[in-house]
């Protein structure tokens, strides 16, 4: 039993954190990163944590010609609301 809800609890903890890296992904892509900047090195490093996550979601939706016109990255989008909706179904881990 105390298996499961370590799993569960980590299962958890891990979707907060994608979700709360691809926020402030967007949030980051707002701003100018220039060269070598902290604001370019803690974006690279969002990307390098959330595309896993948006790339399989990217290859689904560039099977439709008319999304991959769209000026904007609508897989991203889409993850994050598929991500969100995970993590309402899933039940939050209480052990007692």
């Amino acid at each position: 039993m105390y298996l499961l809800y370590l799993i569960a609890k980590i299962v958890h903890i891990l979707l907060t954190l994608v979700l709360d890296a691809m926020f402030f992904r967007a949030i980051l892509s707002w701003f100018d990163r220039g060269e070598g900047g902290f604001i370019s090195t803690l974006h690279g490093f969002l990307a390098l944590v959330t595309e896993p996550f948006i790339l399989p979601v990217r290859w689904l939706l560039s099977r439709f010609p008319s999304i991959e016109t769209l000026p904007v990255d609508i897989s991203f989008f889409v993850t994050f609301l598929l991500l969100s909706l995970l993590s309402v179904i899933l039940p939050v881990p209480v052990f007692s």
